[in-house]
């Protein structure tokens, strides 16, 4: 952090837009995700203005290096510089990385820093950024971020041990999912998932198709009691086209 010029600065610092509004006549609020400063809201003044270098530069989904200054809830943007590398996204893929937006933006508190979940994300949207706008492959790229997100929350479960227990998971046995808590036995294989794909989504492993509706259910059950009655509205149109 530099102290020149400006009190707090921040220069050059890698950055995310999650979201942007309108604000008065030429002017943008920015809710920004960084990595080490978490998520800041920033005052990006006169961007809407005619001729504003900066304003096609703030775009979604696009690595960006961010400058801002100030102490209070909203900083203001002093320099904003494009990173090239990610293709843009479209189809599918795009509303995909909406809807993972949608959930930093409603479990994420402002301004307490993830730099690992910075990570996730960024590889999350590089790996959206190359799949087909049919949305082939978008699952597995879903599922390892919430898998991430939750374990950055301090909500994730033990993959590899049985709840409440040291023992390991076994491949050839089957357990039941219980959310915030893990896996337990379960006798009855129809309802119950196979040790083997358990240890699979654990091992971040997601080339097996079979599991991609386990990870689905899994995630769901996990996030649901901390989103609440919020609705993600991203999520529901992708449900609506059957898709996540």
């Amino acid at each position: 952090m530099a102290r020149g010029g400006h009190k707090n600065r921040v220069n050059d610092h890698p950055a995310f837009v999650l979201h942007q509004y309108a604000y008065r006549e030429t002017s943008r609020l920015l809710d920004v995700f960084t990595r080490e400063h978490g998520r800041q809201t920033i005052y990006a003044r006169g961007v809407q203005r005619p001729g504003s270098q900066i304003r096609s530069v703030l775009l979604n989904f696009q690595p960006l290096l961010l400058s801002w200054f100030g102490a209070g809830e909203v900083k203001t943007l002093h320099a904003a510089q494009w990173q090239p590398g990610l293709a843009q996204l479209t189809g599918l893929p795009l509303l995909c990385a909406f809807y993972i937006n949608e959930l930093l933006q409603n479990l994420l508190i402002k301004e307490e820093p993830h730099p690992e979940l910075f990570v996730a994300y960024f590889d999350a949207i590089k790996a959206l950024s190359i799949c087909k706008s049919d949305g082939a492959g978008v699952e597995p790229v879903l599922r390892l971020f919430e898998k991430s997100l939750l374990s950055e929350l301090g909500l994730g479960v033990d993959w590899f041990k049985i709840a409440g227990s040291e023992e390991i998971i076994q491949a050839d046995r089957y357990y039941q999912f219980i959310p915030q808590q893990g896996f337990i036995p379960h006798a009855a294989h129809g309802e119950a998932c196979s040790g083997d794909l358990i240890l699979q989504f654990a091992n971040l492993k997601m080339d097996n198709e079979a599991l991609w509706p386990w990870a689905k259910i899994w995630m769901r059950q996990s996030l649901a009691p901390i989103l609440g009655d919020r609705v993600l509205h991203t999520r529901q149109l992708l449900l609506d086209l059957q898709r996540i």
